[in-house]
């Protein structure tokens, strides 16, 4: 009984002394080192009464330094086939986006000030969408070690350097385990619950954990998106010229 006390508050001591900082780094890496990849998913988009439209993407990723680049091709329905959105992440700045758009043969840039809008009519944003690298937020210094459910968690508040994010906030619950994100809130401009987001499942693979279902659920349109990796490759040989503009047409 004494040492499992002892270890309890040991256990305890070890968490508090992390940092916000630390502890993002470490979930970070948990998903880290697949060097490329390429993903078929099914998004689900759910209204406010209910209905369900289905949707097929595949998402190319590339890794990298100075930020990871990606790509988003959707392959049904037949009205959005074709449709890409080109991601590039620069760590301390705003990341670059493109969306193609083949009804009109035309490759928009996505500005700063409207990465905080639905992508594609989903409850995910093109910030979303984005990479989280955790160098891309600030964070509140105490890491609180909170039971929710019967099951403990790392609290760990994220602010968005970004000062054109749409959210004023992000609260992320992590495993104190694997250091895996299980779920979190986000806030506003304004300060009040916008989203709410569940990181449902994971997979290893080579080694890699990857993530397998993510439930985004907005709380003030009652609207609701679920992403479902169906198939994942890791280590899959892209190099940065398939994250090309000309990787759009």
């Amino acid at each position: 009984m004494l040492k499992k006390c002892l270890f309890t508050i040991l256990f305890g001591i070890t968490l508090f002394a992390q940092s916000g900082l630390e502890v993002a780094k470490k979930s970070y890496d948990m998903l880290s080192g697949y060097k490329s990849s390429v993903s078929e998913v099914t998004m689900v988009l759910k209204n406010s009464s209910g209905d369900e439209n289905i949707r097929k993407l595949q998402i190319d990723k590339l890794e990298g330094s100075d930020g990871d680049k990606s790509l988003i091709t959707f392959l049904f329905p037949l009205d959005l086939k074709g449709t890409k959105l080109l991601s590039y992440e620069i760590i301390g700045k705003d990341d670059k986006q493109w969306l193609y758009l083949p009804s009109l043969n035309r490759v928009k840039r996505i500005s700063s000030r409207n990465r905080s809008g639905s992508f594609m009519g989903s409850e995910f944003s093109y910030e979303d969408i984005s990479s989280q690298n955790y160098k891309n937020y600030t964070y509140e210094a105490d890491v609180k070690d909170v039971e929710i459910g019967g099951k403990r968690y790392l609290k760990v508040v994220r602010i968005p350097k970004d000062k054109t994010s749409g959210y004023s906030k992000q609260i992320i619950f992590i495993d104190p385990k694997s250091y895996l994100a299980k779920f979190g809130e986000y806030y506003d401009k304004r300060g009040r619950l916008l989203k709410k987001v569940s990181f449902l499942e994971y997979v290893k693979i080579d080694g890699v954990y990857r993530i397998k279902k993510i439930y985004m659920q907005n709380l003030q349109n009652r609207k609701s998106t679920i992403l479902i990796w169906d198939k994942d490759r890791i280590n899959a040989g892209l190099k940065t010229r398939d994250f090309s503009k000309r990787a759009l047409k």
